[in-house]
């Protein structure tokens, strides 16, 4: 069986480092925003290519604490794309703001520029995009939207660690939120996220919110949150971001081998010279996405659906969200997510290949 995710696989070269990491963690008797918080923070904005990082503890809350250093008006609009994962939209729900969904590119599956326009109101406040599968946005378009409405730009990163538009990386065009969830390029071995930015005030703004609105013991000056960052995990972290350009690399050759050689039956990711894609997820697109995940299954190989229900038909947002959204529904109508973790050999991908090009949709 070729296995789509195996965390442990992912992870064994590097247990010795962790155990030692653990074992300096324990003997050091400081347990909570301590020097491994500190060290990561620095060694994670510097390769986002940003001033400051704030390490909380998973990557909703970045969103959310994100959203929340603002401190927009209560009747404020975020656009956001209407084909993301569930957290981007419930971060700007929890902090009592209004959605505001624009359809994605078929193509990228990104946020289309052209359609954020006619959705931008004066109650709009911010644009919060999201690289979605380890491709950016196109941030050019973007940017100059943003700075023609005077709007602040929230970037989903939870998929992008390294990914890059124009040389420039993911988190450090406005104020970037990350994941650090297990299965992620840059995953942790449990919880995680951080939020990075160049602005300093809105830093201490952000440290404050993430320990109790407090940045001085027992003196509160917000109204914050529990949401640190785990001292263990920021430990790891630092061993695990040592080798994510290799991680990255792994997984930007195992997707070329997709790209060559599956059959162009199947929508495969668009590669544009912009883009350096980090490949978290390597999406393919079919009319009858079911009947060929099963398919693969019976054959030995396992694929997972990234996502099966877009959020304008989840239970939870249905009096939230109003509008149809065809090309989110086509989306997550066909798309499936193919093996490709930093464990996968070359010849376990040429072999789903040919599995892939020997299926008969008739």
């Amino acid at each position: 069986m070729i296995e789509y995710e195996n965390l442990k696989k992912v992870n064994e070269k590097l247990f010795s480092k962790y155990e030692n990491s653990f074992r300096e963690f324990t003997a050091s008797g400081w347990y909570i925003l301590g020097k491994n918080v500190s060290i990561f923070e620095n060694e994670f904005a510097s390769f986002c290519g940003a001033k400051y990082s704030v390490g909380v503890a998973s990557g909703l809350d970045a969103l959310i604490l994100a959203i929340d250093a603002f401190a927009f008006p209560k009747d404020s609009e975020i656009i956001v794309p209407s084909n993301t994962y569930i957290a981007t939209i419930l971060a700007i729900v929890r902090n009592g703001f209004k959605p505001v969904l624009v359809e994605p590119d078929i193509k990228t599956y990104n946020i289309d520029p052209d359609k954020i326009e006619q959705k931008i109101t004066s109650k709009t406040k911010a644009i919060m995009v999201v690289h979605l599968y380890g491709k950016m946005c196109d941030m050019q378009k973007i940017e100059d939207i943003a700075k023609k409405y005077n709007l602040k730009i929230i970037e989903d990163c939870a998929q992008a660690h390294g990914a890059t538009y124009n040389g420039k990386k993911a988190g450090s065009f406005g104020i970037g939120c990350f994941s650090f969830y297990p299965t992620k390029n840059l995953g942790a071995l449990g919880d995680g996220g951080a939020i990075v930015c160049d602005d300093e005030e809105y830093m201490q703004k952000l440290k404050s919110l993430r320990n109790y609105g407090s940045c001085k013991k027992y003196y509160n000056d917000d109204l914050g949150y529990n949401s640190r960052l785990d001292e263990i995990q920021a430990g790891f972290l630092s061993i695990k971001l040592k080798i994510l350009d290799d991680i990255t690399q792994h997984k930007r050759e195992l997707a070329k081998l997709y790209l060559e050689n599956l059959d162009d039956k199947f929508i495969k990711p668009v590669v544009d010279e912009k883009y350096m894609d980090v490949y978290h997820i390597f999406n393919i697109r079919d009319n009858k996405r079911d009947e060929l995940q099963k398919y693969l299954l019976d054959n030995g190989v396992k694929a997972e659906i990234h996502y099966p229900v877009p959020p304008h038909k989840q239970k939870a947002y249905e009096h939230i969200i109003d509008g149809v959204y065809p090309i989110s529904q086509e989306i997550h109508d066909t798309t499936l997510s193919l093996p490709i973790s930093y464990f996968h050999t070359k010849d376990e991908i040429l072999k789903v290949c040919k599995i892939m090009n020997g299926w008969n949709e008739l």
